[in-house]
């Protein structure tokens, strides 16, 4: 079978190996260093490694005549999962929305990783998956049970196939686009109109490979299309609701970013600054307490919606937004009603 959607979606690096460098360490050209630590490993393949983008010290990418020194990370970072990567069944509690003999929605909480990879191979999300359940299919990526997937860091509803049947069903409806996916989440700045629509191709950064970039010109990437409306204006943030009509990696950070709309505290894309409002100490304060209300990036994955694979009835599910981005919203909304907003220029 194959599964379209969940190949798009799963555009990831996977961590093959690291290491640290110990104290006592001389300078050495990184492709000399590794090729006494990585087995069957010859120069000109990690050469190549590096070439590639796959070699990173500290999270940046590196030539292989990067000189390694003491205390460095370096990992290595391939698109497939290492061949060692194996699902071992845990109890991990899964709140389940919804179940038949078919499949089931689960509502996933912030920090739960979806499946094994970037070095998180136990605790995850499909490994609870199969403590719960035996014999859930696979899907084209041998994942059992999953049509599609979200962020460690994105709350939400997922729906998993426990039928081969079920899976061909649901991943040809994430292909064919008819699935109903809406998001919640609090951006930075006054998104001046109340809905529009975001087309832009969406692949990998040129420069941080764990990061992906928007490709206006269609050159590169995949076509991605996110819609957007206003829910709430909180002077230097807005709440919005975004609908996807594709499913890319990272899709709505990476879009809203491109308008110049970053997620509120999204690590990753630079949200975790301070991106619009005042230099007053007190407004500091408050933004630093926004970020411990709300650790994470401001997105959860509020409805779900696609025909019954058996039944052909059409369900739609529908989730509270969680506890951590409710007590945010409500910081910004007694913020917006005893400060006076500075106005800013465009």
């Amino acid at each position: 079978m194959v599964n379209n959607e969940l190949n798009e979606i799963e555009d990831e690096l996977f961590e093959h190996h690291r290491f640290e460098v110990p104290k006592g360490q001389a300078m050495l050209r990184i492709d000399k260093y590794l090729m006494h630590l990585i087995p069957n490993a010859t120069r000109n393949k990690i050469q190549n490694a590096a070439t590639s983008g796959d070699i990173y010290v500290n999270d940046i990418p590196v030539k292989s005549n990067y000189k390694v020194k003491p205390f460095d990370v370096i990992r290595i970072l391939l698109s497939h999962p290492p061949f060692e990567n194996r699902i071992d069944p845990e109890d991990i509690p899964l709140d389940i929305v919804y179940e038949d003999d078919a499949l089931l929605v689960i509502n996933k909480p912030p920090g739960l990783v979806v499946h094994p990879g970037h070095g998180n191979y136990t605790g995850t999300l499909v490994n609870g998956l199969a403590f719960h359940f035996d014999n859930l299919p696979l899907n084209s990526s041998e994942r059992p049970g999953l049509v599609h997937r979200i962020d460690k860091n994105t709350s939400g509803l997922l729906v998993v196939a426990k039928t081969e049947a079920a899976m061909t069903h649901l991943a040809k409806q994430f292909e064919d686009k008819t699935t109903e996916r809406e998001y919640i989440a609090i951006v930075w700045g006054n998104v001046k109109e109340d809905e529009g629509t975001i087309v832009g191709n969406i692949d990998r950064h040129l420069k941080d490979r764990m990061q992906m970039a928007v490709f206006p010109d269609g050159e590169r990437g995949k076509h991605a299309v996110t819609h957007y409306k206003v829910l709430e204006r909180l002077g230097y943030v807005t709440l919005v609701s975004c609908r996807l009509e594709t499913g890319r990696t990272h899709q709505i950070r990476v879009h809203m970013k491109y308008i110049g709309h970053t997620l509120f505290n999204d690590e990753r894309y630079g949200g975790n600054l301070i991106l619009k409002g005042t230099t007053f100490t007190k407004y500091k304060q408050f933004i630093d307490n926004c970020f411990k209300t709300l650790p994470r990036q401001a997105l959860h994955a509020k409805t779900l919606g696609f025909e019954h694979p058996t039944t052909k009835e059409y369900m739609r599910f529908d989730t509270e937004i969680p506890q951590d981005m409710v007590d945010c919203i409500e910081k910004w909304r007694n913020y917006t009603k005893t400060n006076t907003l500075v106005e800013e220029e465009d």
